[in-house]
């Protein structure tokens, strides 16, 4: 019996009830369905900010349980808003934590926008140069923009919409494609 993919899900958020939260809360609810499991990471808001000298054994504990989390991923989906043209200070103190390790290098990574039309390509370009400097694994056809509107989630904050749920299902099947594809390609 083989075990299905782990999804890490990463929120550049911090704001209760964000679109970015509803769109990797839905990502989870249908995980099932695409034949992988995702994690949601949680961690965000207690990661120490980053200083070189501190990026070194023994790690914060924070920035430990954030790097077991993406080695322990198959693959990483990321949902993030942008702020002033740009990552969220918290989520690019996040990605700065992976930049000194290797668990992302060659890991399949992909994003979701889902920022009104117009927005959120400043992010975007931030979130593709950092990842550079990480070694991730950019899984082009996975990254996808989904506008998300109030109006789209339920009281439980999810998306209902079926055509958006399909398309996160399709995306994680993508992105545990991708991890099967590196893995064969690296004899893991």
């Amino acid at each position: 019996m083989s075990t299905l993919p782990v999804i890490l899900l990463l929120s550049g958020s911090l704001r209760a009830g964000s679109s970015n939260e509803s769109v990797l809360s839905t990502a989870h609810a249908v995980a099932a369905s695409s034949r992988v499991r995702t994690v949601l990471y949680e961690g965000l808001a207690a990661l120490p900010h980053f200083n070189p000298d501190d990026d070194k054994d023994p790690l914060p504990q924070a920035v430990a349980e954030l790097r077991t989390a993406i080695r322990e991923a198959a693959a990483v989906l990321i949902c993030t808003p942008e702020y002033a043209g740009t990552l969220p200070g918290t989520f690019k103190n996040l990605l700065d934590w992976t930049v000194g390790g290797t668990e992302i290098c060659d890991k399949p990574v992909a994003w979701v926008n889902a920022a009104a039309p117009g927005r959120g390509g400043g992010a975007e370009a931030t979130l593709r140069l950092v990842l550079g400097y990480t070694g991730a694994a950019i899984v082009e056809s996975a990254c996808v923009r989904i506008p998300v509107s109030p109006q789209m989630r339920g009281a439980d904050g999810l998306i209902a919409d079926p055509s958006v749920r399909a398309q996160l299902g399709e995306l994680l099947a993508v992105l545990a494609q991708a991890h099967v594809a590196s893995d064969g390609e690296n004899g893991r």
